[in-house]
């Protein structure tokens, strides 16, 4: 190794993220969740062009929580969704992230600084990267263009990398193209893409859509042991997954939320039969 290479090695174990720089990383919020409710959604109203998007909805999630969102196509799940993200501004309500976070008065930037993540239907990973390579960039960490030319993984940020690779069953595909993954696995690496940044709260869209048997029995699992640490509210069409996972599930209709309650209560609801389950009870 050269001089030169050797000096730019040590300046960059100087310059490590985790030994100079976290006084400049913003402060971790702490979300009160003393009521035990970690997302407070009340009144919201959206109308599009006459529309009535979401209509007076009002959902609770308990912090820790798995929640199942269900409902005909149009009745305001991804709707819902964009506006807890700050993707989209509803006419009037109030969207709270904790007791003490109004989302509505944030960017989507901030809101994901907050400590919560989407994942879409469609998995959107850098498929021209490795797995690892994918991980490494969705670390939460200082991206300014200092700490990012000195960038070097500190033991805790590999730490975590190997951690989330067993969670979401790619540790043997580490260095494997994500173009290469299958659909299941692009699915995992992308949740695992966002547990990087270690959410409070995952917004989940369809996770299973395409899913051999195989890969969406494993989906049912890491959603489940996701739970606990993190808040998981998961959007779904598939009513033999959701029954696989769920405690409480919410059933949306026409932007409002129909009925609540276990698989069963939900199944045996007659609104719910009427105007959704029909066909299948």
């Amino acid at each position: 190794m050269s001089v030169i290479e050797t000096v730019s090695d040590q300046a960059r174990d100087v310059f490590r993220p985790d030994q100079v720089w976290p006084f400049l990383m913003p402060k971790k919020p702490e979300i009160n969740v003393s009521q035990q409710v970690i997302l407070y959604v009340e009144g919201v109203n959206l109308s599009f062009d006459g529309f009535k998007a979401l209509n007076n909805l009002n959902l609770y999630v308990n912090d820790g929580e798995l929640r199942c969102l269900i409902g005909a196509n149009g009745a305001g799940k991804t709707t819902m969704m964009d506006v807890i993200t700050g993707k989209t501004q509803p006419d009037s309500g109030t969207v709270y992230f904790g007791s003490n976070y109004n989302l509505l008065d944030r960017s989507e930037a901030e809101i994901a600084e907050l400590g919560i993540g989407r994942k879409f239907q469609k998995p959107t990973v850098f498929e021209a990267h490795s797995v690892f390579d994918n991980l490494e960039l969705s670390l939460k960490s200082n991206k300014g263009v200092i700490p990012t030319l000195f960038a070097r993984l500190s033991p805790t940020e590999i730490g975590r990398i190997e951690e989330v690779l067993e969670i979401i069953s790619l540790t043997d595909q580490r260095y494997m193209l994500a173009g290469a993954l299958s659909h299941g696995q692009k699915q995992w690496l992308e949740i695992g893409m966002l547990l990087m940044a270690q959410p409070r709260l995952l917004l989940v869209d369809e996770p299973v859509a395409g899913m051999t048997p195989q890969e969406t029995e494993r989906t049912a699992e890491l959603l489940t042991s996701l739970a606990g640490e993190h808040t998981v509210i998961v959007v779904e069409h598939d009513m033999e997954f959701v029954r696989s996972i769920a405690r409480t599930v919410t059933v949306l209709h026409q932007g409002s939320v129909l009925a609540e309650g276990t698989m069963d209560q939900v199944q045996n609801n007659r609104d719910v039969i009427e105007v959704y389950l029909g066909e299948e009870a």
